[in-house]
């Protein structure tokens, strides 16, 4: 039985001392429990980053508007615009539209 607490006590050794225990309950504390935890803080970082990479998104996406922009802003722009997207026409003119069996989108029913 002398042995079992000789061993026993061996291990428990440091948690007698109240520096250590002061400690460790200080730093578990820290990381899980306190409003500043680790894990909070963790959390923050990757909704930073997140952030971080839809404004990178949005700044090229407001770039490319702008080069679109700058693209109808003049007269010969628009007009191509316009022709493409809404097919306006000028008058006395015909506008025939071609679409290729690859552009379709046609549901198969089988």
């Amino acid at each position: 039985m002398a042995k079992f607490n000789k061993n026993t006590s061996k291990y428990l050794k440091p948690f007698k001392n109240w520096f250590i225990l002061i400690s460790a309950g200080f730093l578990i504390w820290m990381i899980f429990f306190d409003a500043n935890s680790w894990l909070i803080h963790h959390e923050l970082n990757n909704d930073i980053e997140a952030l971080e990479n839809e404004k990178e998104y949005y700044k090229r996406e407001i770039e490319k508007d702008k080069k679109a922009i700058k693209k109808i802003s003049s007269e010969v722009g628009l007009e191509k615009f316009a022709r493409e997207t809404y097919y306006m026409k000028r008058e006395n003119e015909d506008i025939y539209i071609i679409e290729y069996e690859d552009s379709l989108n046609v549901k198969n029913n089988e």
